[in-house]
């Protein structure tokens, strides 16, 4: 779907070493301010262990995983918005993704320079997103200058926008970012076109040490209390060992993982969320030649999700013949639950559910 996150933060916060983790793009990473000077790309696989098993039922020869767009911005400073440390640049290829992946740094390391001098996730999180609030301000106020001549007019949808735009100046003002207060969906829509970034949703991502995994030590618990504040999510990970994981062949992995403790990478478990912090559920078809993941918006109906795999099938849509993912496992794949009973044939009102197998009908 072209959907997009990127990667945020102070310098030297693990950015880079968790975008190489991600994926094995080879962005550089080092000790010093602004290494990464033009945004990095790279197409992450969101892992699902669910299609690993309804491939498996089904005897799917390949597995193919819905991804997400990860973007590696390089480190904001103090007056980014003004320009400071290229932060024109840094905060247009924000503005261009779709979710915040927000990394505060959560280990001591003497030997890793700390751009502010100490460890202290409340304060680093306060720089960036007090530097993308003054840019949202001045956007702000550019846009309610511009809409207010129109507004004046007894235009009504400039009208409603200018409405929307003073009350996100409000918020600004008063130093939250504009996730954190209540807008309708119709404000949503109005301030749409400004593309403000403290209204994109944000994954705060605690970078912590090898030997604190596992533990809620007090600066992970002080990122958590920001990101409640902020209605953020958060996810904790040692970047340092995710980079290790990536390098190992599977086997090594599973021992790897299970001498620190754990099921699974950490990263599996950010690209989910950020998966899911842009509203996005996932649903599956599955043939004796490859099993597939689609993504689709939450709330999609069923044309509109045929629409993601071929154009055709959204315009000639007949029915979806659907089976609820645990209902596909409990009876042992498609024919099981068709036999059981459990195969519905659903309309084009049918509202997709996150895991639904489905095989649809459509006319050429």
């Amino acid at each position: 779907m072209g959907l997009s996150a990127g990667i945020v933060g102070l310098p030297n916060v693990g950015k880079s070493t968790i975008f190489n983790a991600l994926t094995a793009a080879g962005a550089q990473s080092a000790n010093y301010p602004f290494c990464t000077i033009e945004p990095n790309v790279g197409i992450v696989p969101v892992h699902d262990k669910r299609l690993d098993e309804v491939a498996r039922l089904t005897g799917s020869k390949a597995i193919i995983y819905t991804d997400v767009k990860i973007v590696d911005i390089a480190g904001l400073v103090k007056g980014a918005s003004k320009g400071e440390g290229l932060g024109n640049q840094f905060l247009a290829n924000i503005r261009e993704t779709d979710a915040i992946i927000h990394v505060v740094r959560c280990f001591e390391d003497s030997n890793v320079v700390h751009v502010e001098g100490s460890v202290n996730p409340a304060r680093d999180v306060d720089i960036i997103e007090t530097e993308l609030m003054l840019a949202d301000l001045d956007t702000i106020t550019k846009r309610a200058d511009r809409v207010s001549r129109v507004a004046k007019s007894g235009q009504k949808e400039a009208v409603a926008e200018h409405a929307a735009l003073l009350k996100a100046q409000k918020v600004v003002e008063e130093g939250m970012p504009l996730r954190s207060a209540e807008f309708s969906d119709d404000e949503i829509a109005l301030l749409g076109p400004s593309n403000l970034l403290t209204l994109k949703p944000v994954l705060y991502v605690a970078n912590v040490a090898e030997g604190d995994i596992g533990k809620e030590t007090p600066h992970v618990e002080s990122l958590r209390k920001v990101a409640e504040e902020r209605k953020g999510e958060l996810v904790v990970l040692a970047g340092e060992i995710e980079s290790q994981i990536v390098q190992l062949d599977e086997h090594e992995r599973e021992h790897f993982l299970a001498d620190l403790g754990l099921e699974e990478p950490g990263l599996n478990n950010l690209v989910r969320h950020a998966y899911t912090l842009l509203n996005l559920e996932t649903f599956f078809t599955a043939g004796p030649k490859e099993a597939r993941a689609w993504t689709i918006h939450v709330g999609f109906k069923a044309p509109q999700a045929a629409g993601e795999i071929h154009t055709d099938f959204e315009r000639g849509f007949i029915r979806a013949e659907t089976i609820s993912y645990a209902d596909f496992v409990a009876y042992g794949g498609e024919q099981g639950a068709k036999a059981a009973g459990k195969m519905r044939s659903e309309g084009k009102d049918y509202v997709v559910e996150d895991g639904d197998v489905i095989l649809f009908r459509f006319n050429v």
